[in-house]
């Protein structure tokens, strides 16, 4: 798990463990890890350092990564760097089930953003568009490069902390505003979901 620290990364984590599964996480800072949990393993550190990848995937069955910098990705595609050696690690490794979270105004390759989504993200979220660009250059990797991967993309619109206010469920088009907690939920189901290998889909509450 990459990013399990992160807003949506701990619910995220919290589900795992909570469903019986060994969590190993990377953390530049475990102290925000509030588990206490023999299943959860923890190696300090960031993407960007030098990392024994191979260590880190040895015996997974899949890889999570909720990564996001958004002052880093202003100016550098650390995202898209990392998931270039990660899945060459995967591969060594025999790991196939990769999910990557997005973020909902990422444009998947070859589809273009509704123009509602293009024009918030280039108005109130412009300051953000450093790490769409990244996403977006992920998706393109993974599209072109691994499609020998089981890799599911889930272009999540992120909102806040607070209660539940739904079910998230796929969809081609609409994109709901959720909290943490249910973005991490729906993508805690994507992780097992077959039918969503190789898409890059974003998420809306059922209705």
């Amino acid at each position: 798990m990459f990013g399990a620290t992160g807003q949506t990364g701990q619910h995220f984590t919290s589900l795992a463990l909570q469903g019986g599964h060994r969590v190993r996480v990377l953390a530049r800072t475990p102290s925000k890890l509030n588990s206490d949990s023999p299943n959860l393993e923890i190696h300090q550190g960031t993407i960007t350092d030098p990392l024994d990848l191979d260590r880190l995937v040895d015996g997974v069955d899949a890889v999570v990564s909720m990564l996001g910098d958004a002052q880093l990705q202003r100016t550098s595609k650390i995202n898209a760097a990392f998931i270039e050696k990660l899945v060459p690690a995967m591969r060594r490794n025999g790991v196939a089930r990769f999910l990557y979270q997005a973020g909902g105004l990422s444009a998947p390759p070859g589809r273009r953003l509704t123009p509602a989504l293009w024009a918030i993200r280039n108005t109130v979220a412009r300051s953000y568009n450093g790490q769409h660009e990244d996403n977006e250059a992920v998706m393109r990797y993974l599209t072109d490069d691994a499609m020998d991967i089981e890799w599911m993309v889930h272009r999540a619109g992120i909102g806040s902390n607070g209660p539940s206010k739904g079910v998230l469920e796929r969809s081609n088009r609409k994109v709901s505003i959720a909290t943490f907690a249910d973005c991490a939920s729906y993508s805690y189901r994507l992780l097992s979901d077959q039918t969503a290998i190789h898409t890059c889909d974003p998420s809306t509450y059922r209705k």
